[in-house]
């Protein structure tokens, strides 16, 4: 895998909570091409306080993980295919259209968890992506999920001229 991770090269100010590395309470999930060229691959190891039931991960920080990861999935996925660097102009920008994550197995805590995810297919903005997650070698939760690219500005723009 690479040695720099695409939140640090693509945005190295960013503040999401769950992939910004300049979120100081956020956490800082770092993702990577895998060597075949067709995975994006990342772990984390779940903090005692995202426990669910007794000694399980809690499913919302799964659905988190699956999302962060597999946004940054659907944009690196963008770059390769337009021959491009990630964090080459102009950058490439994705939000989240819509979340599904099938809970497989119980994912027990104290485990590093691995995301393996993929574009599974993409048509205009949208791209579909496949993202697995691994407690050691148990698959335990598999999310499907659309990623659309957007030009964030105009969404900020947009959600901020709102009227109340």
């Amino acid at each position: 895998m690479e040695t720099r991770s695409l939140q640090d090269t693509v945005a190295p100010e960013g503040i999401c909570y769950g992939c910004g590395g300049k979120n100081p309470h956020g956490l800082h999930i770092q993702s990577y091409w895998h060597e075949d060229g067709v995975h994006v691959m990342a772990q984390h190891t779940p903090d005692a306080r995202y426990c669910g039931w007794p000694e399980l991960v809690y499913g919302g920080l799964i659905a988190m993980l699956v999302d962060c990861h597999s946004n940054w999935t659907a944009m690196a996925y963008h770059y390769r295919a337009e021959g491009r660097a990630p964090g080459s102009s102009p950058a490439i920008e994705c939000v989240t259209g819509s979340l599904g994550v099938k809970f497989i197995k119980p994912t027990p805590m104290g485990v590093p968890l691995t995301l393996r995810a993929h574009v599974e297919g993409d048509v205009g903005r949208k791209s579909r992506v496949i993202c697995e997650v691994y407690a050691g070698d148990t698959l335990t939760a598999v999310g499907d999920s659309i990623f659309v690219r957007v030009d964030t500005a105009q969404l900020k723009a947009a959600a901020h001229s709102r009227e109340s």
